[in-house]
């Protein structure tokens, strides 16, 4: 199980790794597809400089689940690790219900799967 687990967190937080790349550096032509907005809003630098702000705060998550895989040991890895992960799950469904329902397909149901399966670990 635990290595089961531990393979997850890393598909979680690579796969943070990579939204942060797409919404910083990401073509606004596959911006505007992979997030559903117009092109024409997307090419527009305000656009541009808040989807850099929120790939900065995707990647910090990332990185931050990751790191502390490194870090951390014991329940105290556990207990962070769920913390990430809930956060991902809420905000996934905040961003399903508000942008695109997609958001949680791809972002919070492997965080759900990877936080229902550290809670086995936990009880």
């Amino acid at each position: 199980m635990d290595i089961i687990l531990t393979c997850l967190i890393y598909v979680v937080g690579l796969e943070h790794l990579a939204i942060m790349a797409l919404e910083m550096w990401g073509r606004p032509e596959t911006q505007s597809k992979a997030f559903g907005m117009p092109l024409e809003f997307v090419r527009q630098v305000p656009a541009q400089k808040a989807l850099a702000n929120q790939g900065i705060y995707n990647g910090m998550v990332g990185v931050s689940l990751l790191v502390s895989q490194w870090v951390l040991n014991g329940r105290s890895q556990l207990i962070a690790t769920a913390i990430f992960l809930i956060f991902i799950v809420v905000v996934a469904l905040f961003g399903s219900l508000t942008v695109k329902k997609e958001i949680f397909w791809l972002q919070g149901m492997p965080s759900l799967v990877t936080l229902l399966v550290l809670l086995t670990l936990l009880i």
